[in-house]
């Protein structure tokens, strides 16, 4: 009888407050989608670095004979068999240190044109301007100093570049995307909070003489409580649910059939990063409006 008369308590609360609810609905399946897509977009920029710093490479490029005459570094003219082969050799006795790939003047040309192809940039540069280097990988790609400080003012050293400072700019603008996401989201999230805690009030209020009668002979609070607190919990699920479609949606449309077919030199998160954010949508937007229903009539039901 109990349960009959709450469920009865929750239907009448809905029909009532028709319009707020679709309200709650849609400000939770939005913010709760922005939290859900943030969640995503973090594992996205782990997925990212993972991938890119595992192929990226420190590049020590050595002096030519073209920087003799323009590079602080190479005035005593190119780099001698001898000074690569001291490099080469304290190379391979640093433990930081997975592997060297020795690259010349050739192979750095051919790799050139394959990058720049027709375009007329590529008529620029002739093979001997093209400068011999060394790809080190490194087994911590974040030990990139060790490497700079240890052989970047070596004799018939050019430069000691990080490949990293080609794709950090990158995820730092994707890292700000997703703060900013974030903060849209909270304040969405403050949004629904707002519109849950106006419906459960004027819900309670519409129905303030059942609640007073309910009081008076012996309901407990919570009793009196609990058919508010579904009615947001309710109203909150859906729009959870709303948001994990959203969710779905989103990668199979965006990522899946879009960006993926387009951009095939990143690893794009997988249905699994999906599948493990999901429960947290549901129960966020299960919990997140019941307790704010509760606290919001702790003191409204006083009677």
């Amino acid at each position: 009888m109990r349960a009959q008369f709450v469920l009865s308590e929750i239907g009448v609360g809905l029909r009532r407050n028709l319009t707020m609810t679709f309200a709650v609905i849609v400000s939770v399946a939005l913010s709760l989608g922005l939290f859900g897509a943030s969640l995503l977009m973090r594992d996205q920029v782990s997925t990212m670095k993972g991938y890119w710093y595992d192929k990226v490479n420190v590049s020590i490029f050595f002096c030519n004979k073209n920087d003799s005459e323009t590079g602080a570094h190479c005035a005593k003219g190119p780099a001698t068999q001898q000074q690569k082969d001291d490099i080469k050799a304290e190379l391979d006795r640093l433990p930081i240190v997975q592997n060297v790939q020795h690259e010349s003047s050739d192979q750095a040309y051919k790799h050139y044109k394959e990058q720049f192809g027709d375009t007329p940039i590529a008529g620029l540069v002739t093979p001997d301007q093209m400068p011999e280097s060394f790809r080190v990988k490194l087994k911590d790609p974040t030990k990139y100093e060790v490497i700079k400080s240890a052989f970047s003012e070596r004799p018939g050293v050019q430069e000691v570049q990080d490949q990293r400072d080609t794709v950090e700019p990158l995820f730092n603008l994707l890292n700000g995307m997703n703060i900013a996401a974030l903060v849209v989201m909270a304040l969405m999230l403050l949004v629904a909070l707002m519109l849950i805690v106006n419906t459960v009030r004027v819900s309670a209020f519409s129905r303030r003489r059942e609640t007073g009668i309910m009081r008076l002979v012996g309901a407990s609070s919570f009793y009196i409580q609990m058919p508010f607190i579904l009615e947001a919990a309710i109203a909150g699920l859906l729009g959870a649910v709303f948001a994990c479609v959203l969710i779905v949606g989103g990668k199979w449309v965006l990522i899946n059939n879009w960006l993926a077919a387009r951009i095939q030199v990143i690893q794009f998160i997988g249905w699994d990063s999906v599948v493990a954010v999901l429960p947290l949508v549901l129960l966020i937007g299960l919990l997140m409006p019941a307790l704010a229903a509760f606290f919001a009539l702790r003191k409204y039901l006083k009677v």
